[in-house]
């Protein structure tokens, strides 16, 4: 089964179809975050500092670094910013850009096997990002949209990440080394949104047989009760053949979505990670005995 590999100086994750759901940190990105974007420009990198620790606290296996600040030294930043989140955590980082200055910027000072987040299938884009993936060993997210745009045709989709696919190995990248973005879009836009995105999952682990993420909170724009519809979405995308998301751990629901999900695909074995994340601590001085069934059922007549 395919599995991609990335790794920090210290530590490997492994994206597969047979292992856990792998969640990355979204939150290390100004765009739509006006203080963030300030500081950064700036140079004060604390709020940076404090997102990476709380995510990696939170559950989340690696980390999307974005710079993309209008009118600011992206490439300047983005190293920056790359070199701070790999000094306080070991987790692995995904370099986000669209600036491919700012991506070689980011590859140069990174310790470790990165993800580039992205390439699309734009042949502009194709004829640059790829060999700077090539060049530095990475593995790269899949855009599945081209020069004629997103189609709401999943099959369409699914033609352009199969190019993209086959031009990386034109390169010398694997497709182990290629994950997917199937491209979620607003489900309160488009009421097919969910259901494009599963079948297009479907094909891609079956027929292409390469590993899928998304920017997950994508399905959610402009509806109530992000976190709900969120985590209702990474459910049914695991169960689809989704291995990894672009997310924020810091919600609750979420994580315990994507928990009880790799619980119900039989890649948590003895439900292990569910039970360490959910698990009652005794209270102290409880014993095994008598005392601690007598709690239990106190507690469950109290509640």
């Amino acid at each position: 089964m395919t599995e991609t590999l990335v790794s920090s100086a210290s530590k490997e994750v492994r994206i597969g179809f047979d292992r856990p759901f792998v969640i990355i940190g979204e939150r290390i990105n100004p765009t739509g975050r006006k203080i963030l974007a300030e500081e950064m420009s700036n140079g004060d990198y604390s709020r940076v500092e404090a997102d990476a620790i709380a995510q990696v606290e939170a559950g989340a296996h690696m980390l999307d670094v974005n710079a993309g600040i209008p009118l600011a030294d992206e490439p300047a930043i983005l190293a920056d910013v790359v070199r701070l989140v790999q000094s306080i955590t070991d987790v692995p980082l995904s370099i986000d850009s669209s600036i491919v200055a700012a991506l070689e910027s980011g590859l140069s000072v990174y310790q470790g096997k990165a993800l580039v987040n992205s390439v699309t299938g734009e042949e502009e884009r194709l004829e640059s990002v790829l060999p700077l993936v090539a060049k530095h060993g990475a593995a790269v997210v899949a855009i599945s949209n081209d020069e004629t745009g997103i189609s709401e045709d999943p099959d369409v989709r699914f033609d352009v990440a199969k190019k993209i696919v086959e031009r990386a190995a034109d390169y010398g990248i694997p497709r182990e080394d290629v994950v997917v973005d199937p491209l979620v879009m607003p489900i309160g836009a488009i009421n097919s949104a969910g259901t494009q995105v599963m079948h297009i999952v479907r094909r891609l682990r079956n027929e292409l047989k390469v590993n899928t993420t998304c920017g997950a909170s994508n399905v959610s724009f402009g509806l109530p009760n992000r976190s709900g519809i969120n985590a209702a979405f990474l459910t049914m995308a695991v169960g689809a053949g989704m291995t990894s998301a672009i997310t924020s751990p810091l919600h609750a629901e979420v994580m315990q979505a994507v928990l009880g999900a790799d619980v119900m695909m039989g890649h948590d074995p003895d439900c292990a990670n569910w039970i360490r994340k959910y698990r009652e601590p005794s209270a102290e001085g409880e014993g095994r005995g008598r005392g601690g069934r007598g709690a239990r059922r106190r507690r469950r007549r109290s509640g």
